[in-house]
């Protein structure tokens, strides 16, 4: 009978451990995954095989630290067992000499330096991804997978569409990138252009993500927003001459200086309302402006209009520079999102403009636009309409038709917190 508590108390013991593994390599990876997989395809020259060579490592984690412990560098581990599975790979493939041969010249050119157009591997696994061969479906499942080190589920819910589809469709991409042979090397600057539409796209889904989570228990992930951040600031200095890649970080910017203030001391959401605005990052702000300036500057030089990026920073300007969230200058922000549905229309887009029309001038009219997105089916199987149509209608007195909107917006959701905070609205709208 002893034996038999011993062995359970063992047991559970032992499922602890790995739970606590599980959690470290679930941050680690979301931290250092893009770094760990930028590392492994600078010596393997192929993404997929380093995907695949750093998954098997972080495998080998989970297998070895819930018996040793976790090591002091466990990045380092992670990336060291990676190459080593590599060379396991490659000894399969009979391919092993070929590469021994590229690690010899590699050793041998080190110290010789050379110009860089793209210093940072990150940025070059980017730009890697983001190659011309691939369509743009393929580019942004595929970056956003080993760049933003989001999980096929996560992809998914981002695009509405089935978890097979997107796997699928990195399925192809690595085995495209492989076919055709492409370098995990930086392309030449006058080669960007095919490539920059792709990257600058993958690096604000890879902030909308960050900024407001598809899933999970938290409902933002700063890490994943920061690094996109980063990512952006260093291609500005990379292209100074393109004015939505400042635009870019400019709305990055603007957003990112109210992630202290959209959370309360239990990680619940804080609506934008709601925020305390003393905590929001002054500095941020102040560099938010600049970089939109710099957009508009070059945009003027250029004779564009602004683009896409630029009008989104525009509006997050506007909630930015407001000193209270009733001093905000909401028939400016309407018609914002009317020039951003000319250009990028879609309907996240005018349920965006749906909200700001019910600040500036009455629910009723937004709840108009509202249900004529619901009629044409737009944003099927996401909580993004029916939450705000619940919120619309418990503003004009509906409530029970509030609460049902309410109901199935938290049905749809797949953040926890957010499904918390409808649930809360559904019991009391």
């Amino acid at each position: 009978m002893a034996a038999g508590r011993r062995e359970a108390e063992r047991g559970r013991q032992v499922a602890a451990d790995q739970a606590a593994v599980r959690g470290r390599l679930d941050a680690l990876w979301r931290i250092e995954g893009a770094r760990i997989v930028a590392a492994l395809a600078r010596v393997t020259d192929d993404v997929g095989l380093a995907e695949d060579a750093a998954q098997d490592a972080v495998a080998d984690a989970l297998a070895s630290w819930s018996r040793t412990g976790i090591p002091r560098s466990p990045g380092a581990w992670i990336t060291a067992v990676a190459k080593r599975r590599a060379i396991d790979r490659w000894r399969r493939s009979e391919r092993l000499q070929d590469r021994y041969e590229v690690l010899a010249r590699e050793l041998q050119d080190e110290g010789a330096p050379e110009w860089d157009p793209l210093p940072d591997d990150v940025l070059r696994l980017l730009f890697t991804a983001c190659h011309p061969v691939l369509s743009t479906e393929a580019q942004i499942a595929l970056t956003l997978r080993v760049v933003g080190s989001l999980r096929t589920e996560e992809i998914a819910r981002l695009f509405l569409v089935p978890t097979a589809t997107v796997q699928q469709r990195i399925g192809r991409a690595r085995k495209t990138l492989a076919a055709a042979r492409v370098p995990f090397e930086p392309p030449e600057p006058s080669e960007w252009t095919p490539r920059l539409r792709g990257v600058l796209h993958v690096i604000y889904l890879m902030f909308t993500e960050g900024y407001a989570a598809t899933t999970g228990e938290n409902w933002t992930r700063p890490e994943l927003a920061a690094e996109a951040l980063r990512i952006g600031r260093i291609l500005t200095g990379l292209i100074p001459r393109v004015p939505e890649a400042h635009a870019l970080v400019a709305l990055m910017e603007f957003s990112a200086s109210r992630f202290a203030a959209r959370t309360g001391p239990g990680g619940e959401p804080v609506l934008l309302a709601d925020q305390d605005r003393t905590r929001w990052d002054r500095a941020q702000i102040q560099r938010g402006t600049a970089a939109l300036a710099r957009a508009d500057e070059l945009s003027r030089e250029l004779g564009r209009a602004r683009g896409s990026y630029a009008l989104q920073a525009a509006i997050a300007e506007c909630h930015a520079t407001a000193v209270r969230a009733d001093a905000t200058d909401w028939p400016r922000i309407v018609l914002l999102y009317e020039a951003l549905g000319r250009i990028a229309p879609g309907p996240v887009v005018d349920l965006n403009r749906a909200v700001a029309v019910s600040m500036a001038t009455g629910p009723v009219a937004a709840l108009a636009i509202v249900n004529r997105l619901a009629d044409q089916g737009a944003l099927h199987g996401s909580y993004l309409l029916p939450s705000v149509r619940a919120e619309l209608l418990a503003r004009l007195g509906r409530t029970d038709e509030a609460r049902a909107e309410f109901t199935a917006a938290a049905a749809l959701a797949g953040n926890h917190r957010e499904r918390v905070v409808l649930e809360r609205r559904a019991a009391s709208p």
